[in-house]
This record gives structure tokens, sequence and C-alpha cells, in this order.
């Protein structure tokens, strides 16, 4: 039997059982759509972190008081021998290959204009902000490069802070009330949007020597350090612990880079990525199941087919491939089916919600697509056996 016999054959017997043959098709394409869909999500959530937390640039190393072994949380509500002090983030500034760095301190309190009044983020920073957190001033100026421990009570104000509570009046020079206390307004932050559900417009920028006095603290949350782009992050890390050890004397700190966070929060992301690739894969199995269902009805359907294919001279081998054929056939169809389908509806999805991102992975489609087919074949190997077996007097006489 010449291949394109065998195509013809399959081709015919498909299509003498439409309805059949769509059915089995769509159990396929269901489940290739509902991986192409899950695994779009997954991927598209994935990118989306991964970009919210590199918003602020990579080469960022953070120090938390407190030592801790759990990577990416800050040791800030840890007791610990010796607070990080503004004198450590200043001794921090001056080593070799560090460019930039943020002394913080974060708190919550009203800030009030006139009769307005709104309570929000008071971040204590350094001067350096922009530089090491990557973010633009949108009018006026940052923080001025005073002694951190005698800053003048300036503040800088997030782009939602100023449309709350000044609206269209001209903030820079107005006296504003932080906690009760005065400030003067320098300047205004650009827009940045949100990270993780934090808005990071709504907040307000003062020197960390006064947030600390603010809010009562003795020790920094963190210090930022923002390194030389194309350094050997582990020589600087070394370096930063061992200044701090010969400030401190023991190592009552935690250092942790962007590599490490962003490590950890990938392989979290890859995890939940497969995970929702795995649940459409249980809608696979069913339309494998389904194959081979129908693939075994075909078998006993057609019993005097291959009686007659095997009395003209058709080989096992031949008739094994045929109903392989038909079945590989079924899930490829139903395979690009739902392709179309599950790319289609992550782009639609993305496009009507689109604070849902949605990234189809063109590895996944295509690895998909071969599971679709190689699904097809197994499902197809025993009904093709059991055809190939048959006695062909047998299998004549079954009509």
């Amino acid at each position: 039997m010449l291949i394109n016999d065998s195509a013809k054959l399959a081709t015919a017997a498909l299509s003498s059982q439409r309805m059949r043959s769509f059915l089995t098709a769509l159990g396929i394409a269901v489940g290739i759509a509902s991986v192409v869909l899950l695994t779009s999500i997954g991927e598209g959530i994935h990118k989306f972190v991964l970009s919210e937390f590199t918003q602020f640039g990579t080469n960022l190393i953070a120090v938390s008081p407190g030592k801790t072994t759990t990577a990416g949380i800050s040791g800030a509500i840890i007791s610990n021998v010796r607070p990080l002090s503004i004198d450590d983030a200043l001794a921090l500034g001056r080593s070799p290959k560090i460019l930039g760095v943020v002394p913080f301190v974060q708190g919550n309190a009203p800030v009030e204009f006139g009769k307005h009044s709104r309570r929000t983020y008071v971040f204590g920073v350094g001067s350096q902000v922009p530089t090491v957190w990557q973010m633009k001033v949108g009018m006026g100026r940052f923080l001025p490069d005073d002694d951190p421990r005698t800053a003048r009570a300036f503040a800088v104000l997030g782009s939602t802070v100023k449309d709350e509570l000044l609206d269209s009046v001209n903030p820079l020079g107005r006296r504003i009330r932080i906690g009760g206390e005065r400030y003067r307004v320098i300047g205004v932050m650009e827009s940045k949007g949100q990270m993780l559900g934090f808005d990071l417009d709504d907040a307000v920028y003062i020197p960390t020597q006064r947030a600390l006095a603010m809010f009562d603290r003795e020790s920094l949350m963190e210090i930022d350090l923002l390194y030389t782009a194309g350094s050997r992050l582990d020589e600087i890390v070394k370096r930063v612990k061992a200044l701090l050890m010969d400030r401190h004397g023991a190592e009552d700190f935690t250092i942790t880079t962007q590599e490490q966070m962003l490590d950890v929060l990938g392989s979290v992301l890859n995890i939940l990525t497969l995970a929702v690739g795995a649940l459409g894969g249980i809608s696979l199995l069913v339309g494998g199941v389904g194959i081979l269902t129908i693939m075994t009805i075909s078998v006993n359907e057609r019993r005097a087919e291959i009686g007659l294919l095997r009395a003209i001279g058709a080989g096992r081998g031949q008739i094994l491939s045929l109903f392989i054929g038909e079945a590989v056939v079924l899930a490829s169809i139903g395979g690009l089916a739902g392709l179309m389908i599950g790319a289609g509806g992550a782009w639609l999805l993305g496009a009507v919600v689109p604070a849902l991102p949605t990234h189809t992975p063109w590895l996944y489609v295509v690895l998909a697509e071969i599971l679709a087919a190689l699904i097809g074949l197994l499902a197809g190997v025993l009904p093709a056996h059991r055809a190939a077996n048959l006695d062909p007097i047998e299998a004549l006489r079954a009509e």
C-alpha cells in the first residue's frame, strides 16, 4: 500500500464520520486551548511582576537590620544588636564601586495643606533617590545633599499627593504639615505608578533623620546601594559585609541582592506557570481518552474493511500505520484549532482586561502541539495494534 493510498483511506475514514471526528478533535482543541490560555496568563503575570521589581534598576543591594536567612524579607521588625544608622549609610556610600546610597525609613502620617488633609506614606530618604531608585523629578528638585544628621525641613511630594492636596496650586515653596511638623515643598516627583498594589505616587519624601525622629525609630529599615554596572557582585557584597561587621562587631544585618530576589521570585513564578499549564494538561488527557475510545469503536466497526485490506495484501504494519495516522491527524487538527483559540483568547483577554497581562510563550505553544500529536499517537497505538492483529478471514466474516 502506497503512502498516498494510506493518506486517502485515513482521510475518507475521518470524513465519513464527521460528527464523531469533530467531537474527538474538539476534546483535544479544548485541552490545547486551556494549556495555551493558562500559560499565557501565567507567563504574563511572570513578566509583569518581574518588570515591577526591576523598575528601580537591577544593580541594587539592600542591607536590612537583623540577621535573617530568608531572602527578600526585611529585618526591620527583628531585634538586632546594633541598629543600622545614617553613619553606616555614609560609610557604605564611600565604598569603591558604590554609585549611590539611600538610607530608608518608612511610616504613615497625615499630610496637611490649608483645610485639606490626607494620610499617606512618608518616606525618609537621602538625596540620591533619583539616581538609586531611578525616579524622576517632575517639578522643582529633590532633597538637597545636606548633612543627613542636620537636614532642613524640606519635602518632595508624590504626584498623587500633589493632585489631592494642592490640586492646581503651584506647590513649590508652599508650607505643609507632615505629622504635625512644618515642611517646605521643593519638588514633585513624576508619576511612577503602582508596584504590586502599592501606589508609589501616594507618598511624601522627607530627610531620613527627620523621619526617624517623627516615627521614634532608632534604626533604619533599609539601606539601598547602587553599584557600578559590570562589577563583580560577590566582591561588592563581601566588601559591604566586611565594612559593616567592622563597624558593628558582628553580623547583625542581612544583605540581599536584587539578583537573589529576582531568582527566588522567578523560580516561584515559573512553578506558577507550570502549575497552570498542568491544569490545562488535564484537559489534554481527557482528549486523549476520547481518541482512544473513538479509535477502539472505529476498529470494531471497520472489521470488514480491515479484513478486505489484509486479503488484498496489506501487511500488519500498514494497517497499524493507517489507524495510528488517523489518530495523529485527529489530534493535530484539534491541536491547531486549540492553538488558535488559546492564543486568540489570550489576546482578547489582554485587550478587554488590560490590568491582567497576558503573554503567549511560543515555546509552550510548540510543545503543546507536539504533545497533542504524541497523545494522538499513544491513544491510537492500542486500537491500531488490535486492528493489525485481526485475522483476515474472521474480519471478513464480521460483515
